[in-house]
């Protein structure tokens, strides 16, 4: 399950946005091991959103999933990589007062190899883009 950096929190409560680095494959292909998010904290959760939690049973651990459905007792959020596990599907529904953010904007760094023009432009193309909430989640990945 995606591991955020403690960054995230520090910022927090300066700033209604902060950056966190992913960790781990559960929002694959969505967020991959490395990419940097834009967090904007308090925003207000709509289903198909990605967002960033505290774990339900390790609070010291931020994690990245996409917000379901808002159940009784809370949301049910899952990876978008159904082979990752780390999700609602293990743990349940998350309280709201542990739904930290929505993460807008996701960006990730040039390799140290890429020194080719080619690479460079196929790195600018793809690296930095805004993380839309997908409309169709709670419908598809409901059944899971």
């Amino acid at each position: 399950m995606p591991e955020l950096s403690q960054e995230t929190e520090r910022g927090r409560a300066v700033l209604p946005f902060g950056l966190a680095e992913v960790t781990g494959p559960s929002m694959v292909p969505t967020l991959y091991h490395g990419d940097r998010l834009l967090v904007q904290y308090g925003a207000r959760i709509r289903p198909g959103d990605v967002i960033v939690l505290r774990h339900p049973f390790q609070q010291d651990l931020l994690v990245v999933k996409r917000a379901v459905e808002l159940r009784e007792g809370g949301w049910w959020v899952l990876g978008d990589n159904a082979w990752a596990g780390g999700d609602s599907t293990d743990y349940g529904v998350v309280p709201e007062e542990l739904v930290l953010g929505r993460v807008r904007f996701r960006y990730r760094l040039a390799r140290p190899g890429q020194r080719s023009p080619l690479a460079v432009l196929r790195w600018a193309l793809s690296a930095a883009r805004p993380v839309f909430a997908d409309r169709s989640a709670s419908r598809r990945l409901r059944a899971r």
